[in-house]
C-alpha cells in the first residue's frame, strides 16, 4: 500500500512538470505541436516506397512517444530532412572456389541528414546525419530481406533523431 501511494505521488510530481515523459522526452509544457515534412529520398539509389515509409514511421514514433499534436506545417517543433546515403558494400570476405575472395556478408547502410527546429528553443536546433547499418548473410537474396533491414536501420535513426531532438542526448 505504501509503495503504491509513493508510485502514485511521483508519477504525479513528474507528469505536473510538464516537461518529462517515461520515454525519456523533455519537452517544455508550452510546446504543444510538432510538424515532420516529408522526407525525400536523394541516395539515387533507394527503393521507391523509402521515403514515404520512413515518413510516416517517424510520424508514428513521435506521436506514439510524446503528446505533441502533429500539424502539417510551422508546429513549435519541426523536422525535416532527406535520405542521402542508401550503399550495398561486401564485407567479411571469404576464401572462394580458385582463391578468389568473396563477401560472406553485405552491408545495408542508409543515411539521413536532418534539420531540427524548435521554435521555442533555437539553441535545441540542430542540422545533422545520422546513419546506421545492417549485415545480412549473402546467401540471402537482398530482395528477399531489404524491407526488413529498412524497417530495423529506420528504427534505429528514429530512435537516434529522437534522442538528439527530445531527449537531449
Amino acid at each position: 500500500m505504501r509503495n503504491s501511494l509513493l508510485l502514485v505521488f511521483i508519477s504525479t510530481i513528474l507528469s505536473s512538470c510538464g516537461i518529462y515523459s517515461f520515454t525519456g522526452a523533455s519537452v517544455s509544457p508550452d510546446t504543444k505541436t510538432i510538424s515532420i515534412l516529408n522526407f525525400d529520398d536523394r541516395s539515387a539509389s533507394g527503393p521507391t516506397f523509402l521515403a514515404q515509409a520512413f515518413s510516416e514511421k517517424a510520424r508514428e514514433y513521435f506521436q506514439r512517444n510524446t503528446s505533441l499534436g502533429l500539424v502539417n506545417r510551422d508546429g513549435d517543433l519541426n523536422l525535416e530532412g532527406s535520405i542521402t546515403q542508401y550503399t550495398l558494400s561486401p564485407i567479411a570476405p571469404v576464401a572462394g572456389q580458385g582463391g578468389v575472395e568473396r563477401a560472406a556478408q553485405t552491408r545495408l547502410s542508409i543515411g539521413v541528414k536532418v534539420r531540427f527546429t524548435n521554435s521555442r528553443n533555437k539553441e535545441q536546433n540542430f542540422d545533422q546525419v545520422f546513419s546506421f547499418y545492417q549485415d545480412f548473410d549473402q546467401s540471402k537474396s537482398f530482395s528477399t530481406v531489404e524491407r526488413d533491414l529498412i524497417e530495423t536501420i529506420s528504427d534505429q535513426i528514429i530512435l537516434d533523431i529522437f534522442n538528439k531532438s527530445l531527449a537531449n542526448w
